[in-house]
């Protein structure tokens, strides 16, 4: 695939992802058909859409287009450099904070008042997880701080 195509797919997968609005709330019973819910001026929505699209790309990409491309969407300019740096020092993923990638996730709203400030639930295996802080700006929309929180045990 050369150079033109592989922009235009990245292009369409994130078109695609965006547009689903995965993210706020999904709820569910055995036998019952689930739910979900958000909306876009809603940032622990964002958050969630960026974090479930994200881990969708890493899971089933290897190239890292459309990663790359939802990272360019919903991440600060400042934080790329800084995730990019990251990465170099750390040979991991700065977004996850890991190596490998999680089987699962949960966004949390932390509140704050002139920021957005989410607590992102990473599950690993077993009772394993990992939890992040993220920031997202109320006006740009954009995450500007990925931080580790620390490790739990359910």
């Amino acid at each position: 695939m050369n150079s033109k195509s592989r922009t235009a797919l990245t292009a369409g997968l994130l078109a695609v992802a965006l547009g689903l609005g995965l993210g706020a709330t999904v709820q569910a019973s055995a036998g019952t058909a689930r739910s979900v819910s958000g909306k876009p001026s809603d940032n622990i929505t964002r958050i969630a859409d960026f974090y479930g699209a994200y881990i969708d790309a890493v899971t089933d990409e290897d190239s890292g287009d459309l990663g790359e491309a939802l990272k360019g969407h919903y991440l600060s300019a400042a934080l790329q450099k800084e995730l990019d740096a990251w990465e170099e020092k750390n040979h991991a993923n700065g977004v996850l904070r890991a190596q490998n990638v999680p089987l699962a996730w949960k966004v949390t709203d932390n509140g704050t008042a002139d920021y957005t400030e989410a607590v992102i639930t990473l599950t690993w295996g077993g009772s394993t997880t990992t939890k992040l802080v993220v920031d997202m700006s109320r006006s740009s929309h954009k995450i500007f701080h990925i931080g580790e929180k620390g490790s739990a045990k359910k």
